[in-house]
């Protein structure tokens, strides 16, 4: 068994250093600092190119200087994605260690009985795996609790040309529309899962991942279709591990033979040696 860790190659993100509780970051032309609890270590810059920099968060707020842009686009494997900043959390809309599941999709999207095969996305934020699947060829269902992460994947989708493809955005609360879809017979080739550690849903539904995740997996494995090639789950709790992604996908998916492939996703410094983990990530694969 091997845990491989698989890092991004967008070119559009560079991490250019990491430590002491932070992170150093370029998204398309814009350099920020967010916080990091996973950095421990001692950043390998100096100070002064952390003060390129033209916004911080000091996990409360955003501090910026002066010309910097609140919003900007980022061009992804033919996709535009947009970046901003908002008041209400310290991320700008796209998780870049996801570009591996993204390149994953883009061999997955071969017709199913000459009919696009069908994917289901969970806790889909603001939409970059939903694109990345449409652009492969996927007819892709994409459900999150957040309207406003509605709004935002709907808007990327306009703005990466997709505007006629029928992506069904749904503000749904993940473990009642799944048990919903499974009541239906409603089936599908894919399913992705990247679950927060705690959340609520629309109508204030209670999500605590380690009490409810194997249950909304074994329900996810009832939605595979007999041509079913793939599920992704990502997990970024602190407390798990891989082989707990394992275990998981093994439980949920008893009958379906495949494989299981487990690991880490990862950020390289662009400026030495230090790696920066990011999430864990499980996949069966038929």
């Amino acid at each position: 068994m091997q845990i491989e860790v698989l890092f991004s190659q967008w070119d559009q993100y560079e991490l250019l250093d990491s430590g002491e509780g932070r992170k150093l970051e370029r998204f398309g032309e814009v350099i920020l600092v967010r916080g990091e609890p996973r950095a421990w270590w001692k950043p390998s810059l100096p100070e002064r190119e952390w003060n390129r920099a033209v916004a911080i968060h000091d996990e409360r707020n955003w501090t910026f200087k002066p010309g910097a842009p609140r919003e900007w686009l980022l061009p992804c494997n033919g996709n535009t994605l947009l970046a901003r900043f908002t008041e209400t959390s310290k991320h700008v809309g796209v998780f870049p260690e996801q570009w591996p599941h993204w390149m994953r999709l883009a061999k997955h999207g071969e017709p199913v009985r000459d009919r696009k095969p069908r994917l289901l996305n969970l806790f889909g934020y603001t939409g970059a795996a939903t694109l990345a699947a449409v652009r492969a060829g996927f007819e892709t269902t994409h459900v999150d609790a957040s309207k406003p992460a509605i709004a935002w994947g709907r808007r990327n989708q306009e703005l990466s040309g997709l505007k006629d493809e029928n992506i069904r955005f749904l503000l749904d609360d993940a473990i009642k529309f799944v048990k919903r879809e499974v009541r239906r017979g409603n089936r599908y080739e894919a399913v992705l899962l990247d679950p927060p550690a705690f959340g609520r849903g629309p109508n204030k539904e209670l999500w605590k991942v380690d009490a409810q995740v194997a249950d909304l997996l074994a329900d996810c494995g009832q939605l595979l279709s007999d041509d079913a090639r793939l599920v992704i789950l990502t997990m970024y709790n602190t407390n798990a591990s891989a082989l707990m992604l394992r275990n998981l996908l093994i439980d949920a998916m008893p009958h379906a033979g495949g494989s299981i492939e487990i690991g880490e996703l990862a950020l390289a410094h662009s400026s030495g040696d230090k790696v920066l983990p990011r999430s864990l990530w499980g996949v069966w694969q038929a």
